[in-house]
C-alpha cells in the first residue's frame, strides 16, 4: 500500500500578487525536492511550467498539493526533515489559518492513481467524521493494514 496525501491552503492573495511572490518563486524547487526523495511516488501536476499549480474548480485562492508516498515515514521525512521544513515554517506569510483540517491522508494500493475529486471527498469526510481509516492525519494515523479492504484497494485488484 502507498500513502496518498492532499493538502489545501487558502492563499492570502492571488497567486500572481507580490504577497505570494516568494512562495511562487520557491514552488518549483520544493516540487523537485519532493520528486527526488526516495519515498516519493507521484504528484498531481498542473502543467509543465515552473509554478506547476494544480488546476481545479474549488476557488481561486485555494492551492492544492496532492501526492503519493511509499510510507508515512517517507512523507514525514520530506515534510519535517528536509529543506521543505524551512518552506513550511513560512506558511503564515502566504496562507490563512483555518480552523478545519487542511491535510488528509489515506492508503491506496500500489499503482493506483487517486483523483482530485477523491482527495477532496476524503478531506470532507475527515472534516465531517473526524479521523477514520479512510481519512486521517499525522496526529491520528491509521496503519495500512486497517485500510486494505477499502473500496480503492478492491477496485485496483480487479
Amino acid at each position: 500500500m502507498h500513502l496518498a496525501q492532499l493538502n489545501v491552503a487558502h492563499a492570502r492573495a492571488p497567486k500572481d500578487s507580490p504577497e505570494l511572490a516568494s512562495f511562487m518563486a520557491a514552488l518549483d524547487s520544493m516540487n523537485r525536492l519532493a520528486e527526488a526523495d526516495p519515498g516519493f511516488v507521484w504528484r498531481l501536476k498542473g502543467g509543465d511550467g515552473p509554478e506547476d499549480l494544480v488546476e481545479h474548480g474549488y476557488g481561486d485562492h485555494l492551492l492544492i498539493t496532492f501526492s503519493v508516498w511509499r510510507s508515512r515515514d517517507a512523507l514525514w521525512d520530506y515534510v519535517y526533515r528536509s529543506g521543505h521544513l524551512a518552506f513550511l515554517q513560512r506558511r503564515r506569510e502566504w496562507f490563512l489559518r483555518v480552523a478545519e483540517p487542511y491535510l488528509v491522508m489515506w492508503w491506496i494500493p500500489e499503482g493506483y492513481e487517486p483523483t482530485l475529486a477523491e482527495g477532496m471527498e476524503r478531506l470532507e469526510r475527515l472534516r465531517a467524521e473526524g479521523p477514520t481509516p479512510e481519512a486521517f492525519t499525522f496526529r491520528d494515523f491509521y496503519d495500512s493494514s486497517e485500510a486494505a479492504w477499502r473500496p480503492a484497494a478492491a477496485e485496483a485488484r480487479k
